[in-house]
């Protein structure tokens, strides 16, 4: 907590405001802002987060807070049955790879020098997607050498071990969901390896991503920024790390979450972001986007590059909706 207050004190000092708890006209303002932002683009994004604005300060179950940190003591349950997970690789750019699930993404990167992973999914099917979806493509496992963690959640996270194990791999992630891994001790998690810094460059032969702190939906969720290729032509692509209000009726976090996304909403627009990824793949349009791309005939309007003003919206949306959480709590 002492991080997020800390976070948040220093995007007030950069001058990104977030509202004060009001009423429900002001939570209402909030929303009707983030529809707007979201248009048809973004309806996915807006229909979870701005819907878990509404009843942020009710009671709820164990829910995705529960689900988010996963399989403590006692040993994992059985996975579900893999048709109703899987899902086929996809190469999404020159230099960029789908091979996640259903709901779940993770994104290989290709260098010159080996592949950045950009999330590893879940324990029991990161060796079916990650491993055999690579294989699939014509790529080798085995040269995977970093693996970025968006945050410290199974559905994200829970790879990240056997990917570790096996391969060697490097795993990036912030301190504060390294420590809150190390709080939590999942049967699932990595050995603590590198530590992500705000702002800071991996670099990978031909391919620099810059990685930003953006706090909320867990203590130290990572957000990113990548170059990836068309046919040659390059763009920049955008990540938002970490999306839902799993976490109760917080105001100090919610403060934080809406905080990071104006901060973050100026690092897409400064870097010229025009293509937006993320790691949940009813957010991005995935389902919609990679049967869209397996039909694209040349020349014709890639799928993923929204433009900027598509990328600078859909962080809005996650500024709004957060905002409208916070102005419906007491």
């Amino acid at each position: 907590m002492t991080r997020l207050l800390t976070t948040f004190a220093i995007a007030g000092a950069l001058g990104l405001t977030v509202a004060a708890a009001q009423s429900p006209a002001e939570m209402e303002k909030h929303i009707a802002a983030a529809k707007v932002a979201a248009g048809k683009e973004h309806a996915g994004l807006f229909d979870r987060i701005c819907s878990e604005a509404r009843t942020v300060g009710q009671p709820r179950g164990g829910g995705a807070g529960a689900a988010g940190g996963g399989r403590r003591g006692g040993g994992p349950p059985p996975p579900p049955a893999r048709e109703t997970w899987h899902a086929e690789p996809a190469k999404v750019f020159d230099n960029m790879y789908y091979v996640g699930m259903t709901e779940f993404s993770s994104w290989a990167i290709t260098t010159s020098q080996g592949i950045i992973l950009i999330d590893a999914i879940y324990d029991y099917s990161v060796e079916d997607e990650v491993v055999g979806g690579l294989k699939k493509l014509g790529l080798n496992p085995a040269d995977i050498k970093y693996v970025l963690i968006s945050h410290g959640h199974l559905d994200h996270a829970g790879g990240a071990k056997y990917l570790q194990d096996k391969f060697g791999a490097r795993i990036l992630m912030s301190a504060a969901d390294w420590d809150m891994l190390d709080q939590q001790n999942p049967t699932w998690k990595p050995k603590r390896d590198m530590v992500v810094t705000d702002g800071q460059k991996l670099t990978l032969g031909d391919t620099t991503l810059t990685m930003y702190i953006t706090p909320g939906h867990t203590p130290g969720t990572v957000s990113s920024i990548v170059p990836v290729f068309d046919n040659g032509q390059r763009h920049i692509a955008a990540a938002w790390g970490g999306t839902a209000f799993n976490f109760g009726p917080d105001k100090a976090r919610l403060q934080t979450y809406a905080a990071s996304a104006l901060r973050f909403r100026d690092i897409v627009t400064k870097a010229g972001a025009d293509v937006l990824f993320a790691n949940h793949t009813d957010f991005d349009g995935t389902k919609m986007k990679i049967p869209a791309l397996a039909q694209r005939k040349p020349g014709s309007p890639h799928p993923y590059v929204i433009g900027a003003d598509g990328v600078q919206r859909y962080v809005t949306v996650a500024n709004e909706c957060a905002q409208a959480a916070i102005a419906a709590l007491p």
